[in-house]
């Protein structure tokens, strides 16, 4: 599904120069479960945007389900993160003026998917997580594992091959992490590759694989059983 070669990643020129990212090779199967962790500044978050086709290598090679994308333009690699690749973030990133299915829908607007049919396909995505009880909510109007709900049905209403999520469980509780880790394994189960960025280890070890990161070249990769984690019970008033 992946495979980086030689991958660096500099920013600024001269004296100023930054290297995020240095001589990272990494092969990620179909259907893997990936954590991607490090401390601050290691630069996970650089890979990410790498994997993501949000940002271009300065050195090496990237292949994504056997494309070369390492040298597209930005409007190819918009083609390929709108066809290939679902988002999640930490921050949901959600419109607030839209309501639920109308987040959803917004991909498949990209892609000149009719109105009648991206209405279908988002109240669908949002059905399938648990969501169909809440169309028509603004994000305001959701807790924020609804929120992050709505984040997964909108990077999966598109139909990707690979999601990439971003510190998802990192603004909610820790009962709704565990949900939200839960979807993802389900996710997994059903054949979707994940890649996931955090620095909580707990969330690590939920993952089939970890690599981890340490000034911008990969230190450690290794694959674990998975430690599946139940919600905690909520308080009641």
């Amino acid at each position: 599904m992946i495979r980086l070669s030689h991958i660096g990643k500099t920013y600024g020129a001269g004296a100023d120069t930054f290297n995020a990212l240095a001589d990272i090779d990494l092969t990620v199967a179909r259907n893997e479960f990936v954590a991607l962790t490090g401390a601050s500044g290691s630069g996970k978050s650089t890979l990410m945007n790498l994997l993501g086709c949000l940002d271009t290598p300065t050195t090496g090679e990237y292949w994504l389900d056997g494309e070369a994308v390492a040298g597209l333009d930005e409007d190819e690699l918009a083609r390929v993160r709108n066809r290939k690749i679902g988002f999640v973030f930490q921050n949901f990133h959600l419109l607030p003026r839209m309501n639920a299915w109308a987040n959803v829908a917004q991909p498949l607007i990209y892609r000149g998917v009719a109105p009648a049919e991206r209405r279908e396909r988002a109240q669908r995505a949002l059905q399938r997580m648990g969501l169909g009880h809440r169309l028509e909510h603004r994000p305001n109007e959701l807790s924020g594992g609804q929120r992050q709900r709505v984040a997964i049905a909108r990077a999966l209403v598109g139909e990707p091959e690979l999601l990439l999520a971003d510190e998802p469980t990192g603004n909610l509780d820790s009962s709704t992490a565990a949900e939200i880790m839960a979807l993802l394994a389900q996710l997994h189960a059903e054949g979707l590759t994940l890649i996931v960025v955090t620095h909580e280890p707990d969330i690590a070890a939920q993952c089939h694989r970890v690599v981890r990161l340490h000034d911008g070249r990969i230190v450690d990769d290794r694959r674990q059983r998975p430690q599946r984690q139940a919600p905690a019970a909520r308080a009641t008033a």
